[in-house]
């Protein structure tokens, strides 16, 4: 590392951020075993692409013996990022100094089941990861009260209105939580207003979705969407367009942005581990969601795709669309050997007001700090060799920058504690 990478690190170490997608759960965000830790995805993937069975991953499988055993396994893959962080958890957050294997496995359950039930380890969590506001994946009915949302950010996720919406059991739970019977197409607006009338009572931040690869954006005659909206039709890909349609115009009408994951196949690894089952597909295209984008100019979309190459298209598009937005380094692109070419492209081409650099996807809070550290690292040796060298920009610029990409820039763009009753329509 460089002299000047180093003082740029040292300075975007110290950079409070906001943590604009997770999966947090605010009454419970912090792990309180091992097993909450080594139960990611990422591990569970990992141990079972190299050999590992089912039954140490099911639900009814002793923790305490289950984490044993995803140690041994992770000898198998020491080399990855993901095993980093779980390093790099153990040493900061439980001050482990010895190598992470089976044989240490016990009296690393035990010090970490004692530290993680002291009263204040999510506050210590939050203190040493310095993290200001941590945004949520709410369901539509999710309860939001019971937990401080100036920290814990409410974001309303509307996959299952879109793709599950006929189910009876989906539309008796919308129809309890908004008051009003979701029948035709009159039916579904009067419940989608009421339904970001109630999350933006709540301060929420965004509406969201993940989308698969072949999914187009498109209006449909009113007529058409009615019939497609009433209980006896089955479910249909035209029917979850005209869905997604009205969130994007309930987005115009409320002022929400609209944070869209776009490109995962569900399902493609049938035998898979739980989360360990979906890829992405290289024949996604942008230009699918061209319409949409110039429908509703006033919606800002915060798009996050899921492999590098298609980071250009997502750069051109946020370059020239000034409602397109490139949101984070999500999922398979969230490793260095990707964050750091598609920053550096984010940077070249699309204006730094405009960039989401950074959010966590962690479902526990231990998770936020190695993978911010490690996006921090990528952002210093991009901002030295990159903007500073290459392009003569200062030091103090390169900070700005950074400051920008981790926290104003979602601080702006989301309006974080701008939002009262007072701005939902009547």
């Amino acid at each position: 590392m460089s002299d000047l990478e180093a003082r740029l690190l040292a300075e975007i170490e110290r950079i409070q951020f906001v943590d604009p997608h997770s999966h947090i759960q605010p009454r419970t965000p912090a792990a309180r075993s091992l097993d909450d830790l080594l139960g990611y995805h990422y591990y569970t993937e990992l141990a079972h692409s190299t050999g590992m069975g089912h039954e140490p991953l099911g639900p009814n499988f002793p923790p305490r013996e289950r984490v044993r055993r995803l140690l041994a396994q992770s000898t198998h893959f020491r080399n990855t990022v993901q095993y980093s962080w779980l390093v790099a958890i153990a040493r900061y957050f439980l001050g482990w100094t010895d190598t992470l294997g089976p044989e240490q496995s016990d009296a690393l359950w035990d010090r970490a089941e004692t530290l993680m039930a002291q009263p204040d380890w999510e506050k210590q969590l939050l203190n040493r990861t310095g993290v200001e506001q941590i945004f949520l994946t709410n369901d539509f009915d999710d309860d939001l009260t019971g937990f401080d949302s100036r920290r814990y950010v409410p974001c309303l996720r509307t996959d299952e209105l879109v793709f599950r919406g006929t189910e009876p059991r989906v539309r008796d739970r919308l129809a309890a939580v908004t008051g009003v019977e979701p029948i035709g197409l009159a039916g579904w607006r009067r419940a989608i207003a009421a339904l970001f009338e109630r999350f933006i009572r709540h301060g929420a931040a965004y509406c969201a979705v993940s989308l698969p690869p072949d999914f187009e954006p498109q209006p449909l005659p009113e007529a058409e969407l009615d019939r497609l909206l009433q209980p006896d039709q089955p479910a249909s890909r035209q029917r979850s367009v005209g869905v997604f349609w009205e969130l994007a115009r309930a987005c115009a009408e409320c002022g929400l942005p609209f944070a869209l994951m776009i490109g995962v196949h569900r399902q493609v690894y049938r035998a898979g581990v739980y989360q360990g089952q979906d890829l992405f597909d290289q024949r996604t295209s942008l230009h699918a969601f061209a319409e949409l984008f110039n429908a509703f100019p006033g919606v800002r979309f915060c798009v996050s795709v899921l492999s590098s190459p298609q980071n250009q298209e997502l750069a051109s598009y946020s370059w020239i669309f000034p409602n397109v937005v490139p949101f984070g380094h999500w999922w398979y692109a969230n490793a260095p050997a990707y964050i750091e070419p598609d920053l550096r492209a984010r940077l070249d081409v699309v204006p730094y007001v405009k960039q989401l650099g950074y959010y966590s996807d962690a479902y526990k809070l231990e998770f936020i700090w190695p993978k911010v550290a490690m996006y921090r690292r990528c952002l210093a040796r991009v901002l030295a060799r990159h903007f500073v060298i290459e392009r003569h920009g200062s030091e103090d610029e390169a900070l700005n920058l950074a400051r920008a990409l981790l926290r104003d820039n979602a601080r702006q763009m989301f309006r974080l504690g701008e939002r009262t009753p007072s701005d939902v329509p009547s």
